[in-house]
């Protein structure tokens, strides 16, 4: 089984220090999970917030700030770990979104993971802060949305977000005594989202609201998650052995690597196409025609991630300006423009309804 486990940076800490015998105790579970035969990869949030503790400095919201306490923090934290782990190497793994979007440095990055994984090393991923562009948290919300691409990308079997609470709850349990913790889900609904109300701002980014956009995306790719009390006694391995901890997300099916893939991809642009390829499309498993295309919104290249209307993702066979000259074409006549004997736009098997 090859398990991602996700650890927040308000887990992780205790006051105003780094919590080490929790990092300890979630090491000593990894590691039993490694002899029993499963894969683990850990995504680590907690750089900025070491970061920050070390340097005796209140949170920043200022971008600059946060890349110098990523940069001081994420040594810390990496020796934490080091240090924590006694029968298995452990190795860093630091990502920013554009290697998570560009598929070349995407399977570069896969490739890496899997080695690291067949040599008995658990690999420790964390967004690369210190060089990010973007306003950091921003893009993957604490580490929440990308353990979910990390699991979908990895093809992994189940996603565990560690947090600091029992799990979803239908409101906040500390101001509403009849609140309920939400057992099982097995779709995101807006009143499901309703529940995950605002996000808190410690040393940390995330909040619920990050973890339900985190489920969305990796049980639309089939993947198992759960949101479970990090602090639960043994709760990787009770986890792992089918108890019922949190709040626990199913998936309806299991998609392939490459279906994984494009449904976490950042679309380049969006195909627009005709009522009746919108209605054909939905109903039955068929590929896109340039017959059925009724416009192309931004610039891409073929192989790139594109929107279809606002139902599916999918990867594209030629690049936006090509499309454009055969759109609303029959078969035929688009194939000679294009010099091949079949001319789709979109392969059925690279399109994925979101």
């Amino acid at each position: 089984m090859r398990i991602v486990v996700k650890v927040g940076t308000n887990i992780l800490t205790k006051g105003n220090g780094i919590d080490t015998s929790y990092i300890g105790e979630i090491a000593k579970q990894i590691e039993t999970l490694h002899k029993d035969g499963h894969q683990v990869i850990l995504v680590s949030s907690g750089a900025i917030g070491f970061g920050c503790m070390e340097l005796k400095k209140q949170p920043s919201r200022d971008i600059k700030m946060r890349q110098a306490f990523a940069a001081v923090g994420q040594g810390l934290l990496m020796h934490e770990y080091a240090q924590a782990f006694n029968d298995v190497h452990v190795a860093q793994v630091l990502v920013t979104y554009d290697v998570i979007e560009d598929r070349k440095k995407y399977l570069n990055l896969r490739n890496s993971i899997r080695k690291l994984l067949t040599l008995g090393v658990i690999p420790i991923v964390n967004e690369n802060d210190a060089v990010a562009v973007d306003e950091i948290g921003s893009k993957f919300g604490d580490n929440d949305l990308l353990s979910a691409m990390v699991a979908l990308k990895s093809n992994a079997d189940a996603l565990f977000i560690l947090t600091d609470t029992t799990g979803l709850y239908t409101d906040n349990p500390a101001k509403n005594a009849d609140a309920r913790l939400v057992r099982t889900i097995s779709e995101i609904t807006p009143a499901v989202e309703g529940y995950a109300g605002k996000a808190g701002f410690t040393h940390g980014v995330g909040g619920m609201k990050a973890k339900i956009n985190a489920a969305k995306l990796a049980i639309k790719g089939g993947c198992t998650m759960v949101i479970a009390n990090g602090r639960e006694e043994d709760v990787l391995l009770r986890l792992v052995a089918g108890e019922r901890i949190g709040t626990l997300f199913i998936p309806k099916k299991k998609l392939s690597s490459k279906q994984r893939w494009i449904l976490s991809g950042k679309p380049k642009g969006t195909i627009h196409v005709n009522e009746c390829a919108d209605d054909i499309l939905q109903k039955d498993t068929v590929n896109l025609l340039p017959i059925g295309v009724d416009n192309v919104e931004g610039t891409f290249k073929k192989g790139d991630v594109v929107m279809i209307n606002d139902f599916a993702k999918a990867i594209v066979e030629y690049d936006a300006k090509t499309i454009n000259k055969v759109k609303g074409l029959e078969s035929a006549a688009a194939a000679k423009i294009l010099g091949k004997k079949r001319a789709e736009v979109v392969k059925q098997e690279l399109m994925v309804f979101i």
